[in-house]
């Protein structure tokens, strides 16, 4: 077969940093960056959003000495206004005459044409996943098992925990609320389990993560016998989005109510299906508000120094925090806690985080394989509604 020459475009570097080795396939073809690519990934490499995709691309083309970028040389020479016109130069000086531009970038796939150099598209997009993405919490066959991750043993899933395998054959029921699919109720196994001090949950809105906390988290306070867990806890990250709403009113409760009014219609939801009367203030009146001894909200700045213990505490939007904040936040828990980490690392409203540096993604890399530690991705056929549900799968 043919050796082909292959010239890479920043927009397929960024989609996929591993298109070069695929492309390469071995050492059949040679791939080719222009300078003028370069330029373009140094420009990228401080924007938030896509920096740390960024850096996994720069890293594939520094790891592979058979890398061939076209003469810086003639590169700085051109004084185009439009990068996609220097790089159509760059080619048509510098590249072999087989060379094909692979790109994703529909107007300069018409220019190269015009200038007569062939060009495709790179249709093998992978792109980018968070360490609490790709670890499901499951594990294939033939990997080692990770302590409190789950295995398919002929269609039914099989939890590896401190008791060894047991197949969860069974469907949970916890503050009345049955789960809508076998990975609510793998969440609620990973919750509930007595070794398991601290479970994060990654997924999209919709699928039920904070309704299951919320229902582990009474059951856990108000019904389990053994009184080790006194109080709930919910923890948020105050980010807005879009426009600023200014300074608040009030108490904290009454500042991060906008923020949390949600919470609220969720524990409502529970009250309606089963009466949790103790973490409201007055259980007769038309308006409940929180009973503080067995139910407080926090953010996440008015913890230093709190020392919580024998509580159950939810963080809500775990993805908004960053590293530093994620540490201080998880230093503060003392003996019987059970801590429930949810949030969906593609959903990052910090500007300062991205989809590899917000706090969920920290938790699932560095605790990852501790026995009292356990994450999975909860997904499903079914969300909160039918409106839902279409959104999801049409990928609004």
């Amino acid at each position: 077969m043919a050796q082909k020459h292959y010239v890479l475009d920043t927009n397929v570097l960024i989609e996929n940093p591993k298109s070069i080795a695929a492309l390469r396939n071995g050492q059949d073809n040679q791939i080719y960056i222009p300078y003028t690519v370069l330029a373009e990934l140094d420009g990228l490499k401080k924007d938030p959003r896509i920096g740390h995709v960024v850096s996994q691309a720069v890293r594939a083309i520094l790891h592979d000495e058979n890398i061939n970028v076209l003469a810086p040389e003639f590169a700085v020479t051109l004084t185009d206004e439009w990068m996609d016109d220097r790089i159509l130069k760059e080619i048509m000086h510098m590249a072999p005459e087989q060379a094909m531009l692979i790109t994703n970038d529909r107007i300069l796939q018409i220019k190269a044409r015009c200038h007569g150099i062939p060009c495709e598209e790179y249709r093998d997009s992978d792109p980018f996943r968070s360490e609490s993405q790709r670890y499901t919490g499951f594990v294939e066959d033939g990997e080692t098992v990770i302590p409190n991750s789950f295995t398919w043993e002929s269609g039914m899933p099989v939890f590896h925990g401190s008791g060894g395998p047991k197949p969860v054959n069974y469907t949970h029921e916890v503050w009345g609320v049955r789960p809508r699919s076998v990975y609510q109720n793998l969440a609620f196994e990973l919750m509930l389990d007595e070794d398991i001090d601290l479970v994060s949950i990654q997924s999209e809105a919709g699928y039920g993560k904070t309704f299951l906390s919320l229902a582990a988290a009474l059951y856990l306070t108000l019904e389990r016998k053994d009184n080790v867990f006194r109080k709930i806890y919910l923890v948020k990250p105050v980010v807005e989005i879009g426009a600023k709403m200014g300074y608040l009113p009030g108490d904290i409760e009454e500042k991060m109510l906008p923020y949390i009014k949600y919470v609220q219609d969720l524990l409502l939801k529970l009250h309606d299906v089963r009466s949790a009367n103790r973490v409201f203030k007055d259980p007769g009146a038309d308006n409940l508000s929180l009973n503080p001894k067995r139910f407080e909200i926090q953010p996440v700045a008015f913890l230093r120094g709190m020392n919580i213990e024998n509580a159950v505490v939810i963080v809500d939007e775990m993805q908004n925090l960053s590293r530093g904040e994620t540490r201080a936040l998880l230093t503060r828990m003392g003996e019987g806690v059970k801590c429930i980490c949810l949030g969906d690392t593609r959903q990052v409203d910090n500007p300062y985080l991205n989809e590899s540096n917000n706090g969920l993604n920290w938790t699932v890399k560095k605790l990852k394989g501790f026995r009292n530690y356990a994450h999975m991705v909860l997904k499903g056929d079914r969300s909160r509604g039918p409106i839902t549900d279409i959104v999801l799968k049409a990928k609004l």
